[in-house]
């Protein structure tokens, strides 16, 4: 074989190889165990807009296979055409990205932008705008969060505060919040050796949700974000007027979310605080309203509490003094007292139509497993005044004794108007009216109300068997809007009529 022969095929076996290898196909994997992974699982845009601007951020994914090629089937923004922001994949703009390859032990780059306008009102530009970020990728789905500030506003505990809570104390100082801009609770506040007093026309917003984490012994735990909670000497003053009302509610104000209940968890009153006041406040779509623990007192006029997923007001061997105020629209009970206590409620409307539960429990027990064979008692002692107890169930009305003393569970109603059946019967509590004298039991053909569906609870302006059923309480001259009490046969419930 001569020398140029030999040459010849070396020359030819280089190029068969180089043919060959270009024509070997790229190996791509379909196992749904090969998963993106991300720089970041929430790409945060942590400018507060106080002028029209954008902002860009950075994501970077990456395939971990160090053989095979990722082939991501979908890349999008969930809310489409309708999304603030704005992504570009590997340099390539648009909202949906489709068959976006990833060479083994390689990654691309994601550029997301938000522009925002804080002038518009919060029912078009949120507080927290939150989106995700969708990959599609052998049968996965994975979600990286998109997450930016809409309004200008005071931020609680920061605007990182999602999952997580912050304790704030002032050795027994005020902390004032009279910002005129709103306050946003992002996560769980708990006020500790602090007074915090909220003036006339606050509006504070919670962004809650459902948050998940990994404790140091791998255990996931899930529960309910967004939490004003007050322990040891922290203490509620919330100072609102008829015209300008405090309003604690969720940080969406679209109209879509106008009446959705369970948007953020609620105000928690933990044991032995006290001092807590609340007056003209508005307390909705939330998953409690206020809940008052063991030893605590509040003192809650004119509030309105409504749109809950589970009970509005919750005292739990706890001190409360309520009047003038509108309970409705509650998931569970809308007021549920638990363990004893000393309660005393005046000209309040209790409206829990649509309900899965009563308008009122009360009960002295607290159970010590789930059958309650194990139980603690403490004393209840319960009075109501000029109130409405109604709703679309047959009884609006449970009662609780777990050992049949009576000094035990001590209730008066008077003047009232209540909805019991089942309650009354032989083998409950038959002499339920010895302790509800004078009260009318009304049929749910009964008027009362101007107009159930609208949720409207002021009284039928023809005629309502509320109208001039109560007693005078002069320490009470006007109902919850300020119009005045009637002096010689005012009305029952909050609403004095028109």
């Amino acid at each position: 074989m001569t020398a140029r022969f030999r040459l010849w095929l070396l020359g030819m076996g280089v190029v068969l190889t180089a043919a060959l290898l270009g024509c070997q196909k790229e190996r791509f994997t379909t196992d749904p165990e090969d998963r993106l992974t991300f720089s970041t699982d929430t790409l945060r845009f942590d400018t507060v807009f106080t002028s029209l601007g954008s902002a860009t951020r950075i994501l970077k994914v990456y395939n971990p296979n160090k053989r095979e090629s990722l082939r991501i089937r979908r890349i999008y923004l969930e809310n489409g055409a309708q999304s603030r922001f704005r992504i570009n994949v590997d340099g390539l703009p648009g909202p949906l990205h489709t068959d976006v390859e990833i060479a083994p032990n390689d990654s691309l780059y994601v550029f997301a932008e938000v522009t925002i306008n804080p002038d518009e009102p919060p029912s078009i530009s949120p507080f927290v705008i939150t989106e995700n970020l969708v990959f599609e990728t052998n049968d996965n789905v994975q979600k990286v969060v998109l997450e930016a500030w809409g309004q200008n506003a005071v931020y609680l505990p920061s605007r990182f505060g999602k999952g997580g809570a912050v304790l704030y104390a002032c050795d027994g100082g005020e902390w004032v919040w009279d910002d005129p801009r709103p306050y946003v609770i992002y996560g769980i506040v708990v006020i500790d050796s602090c007074t915090v007093r909220i003036p006339a026309g606050a509006r504070i917003h919670v962004h809650g949700g459902l948050v998940r984490t990994l404790q140091e012994d791998s255990m996931v735990v899930r529960y309910n974000d967004g939490l004003l909670v007050f322990q040891g000497t922290g203490r509620l003053i919330v100072e609102g007027t008829a015209e300008r009302p405090v309003v604690f509610e969720g940080d969406r104000l679209e109209r879509e979310f106008a009446n959705t209940a369970g948007q953020w968890t609620g105000l928690w009153l933990r044991a032995a605080t006290s001092g807590h006041r609340i007056e003209h406040a508005i307390i909705r779509n939330s998953i409690i309203g206020v809940r008052v623990d063991s030893a605590a007192d509040l003192t809650l006029r004119n509030a309105r509490i409504y749109n809950t997923t589970n009970s509005g007001l919750i005292g739990v061997h706890a001190y409360i003094r309520a009047e003038n105020c509108l309970f409705h629209s509650n998931g569970a009970f809308a007021i549920q007292l638990e363990y004893g206590g000393d309660y005393e409620f005046n000209y309040c409307t209790v409206a829990n139509f649509g309900g899965r539960s009563e308008a009122l429990r009360m009960s002295n027990t607290l159970c010590r497993d789930p059958l309650c064979e194990h139980f603690d008692v403490s004393p209840l002692h319960a009075r109501f005044q000029n109130s409405i107890f109604l709703g679309s169930r047959p009884d609006q009305i449970t009662l609780s004794d777990a050992k049949g003393r009576a000094t035990d569970f001590v209730y008066r109603f008077e003047h009232c108007l209540v909805r019991v059946r089942d309650l009354v019967r032989p083998n409950a509590w038959p002499d339920f009216f010895d302790h509800c004298q004078p009260c009318l039991n009304l049929s749910n053909t009964d008027s009362v109300f101007l107009n159930i569906a609208e949720r409207n609870f002021r009284l039928d302006t023809l005629f309502s068997k509320a109208d001039g059923y109560a007693r005078p309480i002069a320490s009470i001259s006007a109902d919850l809007e300020g119009t005045p009490r009637d002096p010689e046969h005012p009305d029952a419930g909050c609403y004095e009529r028109q």
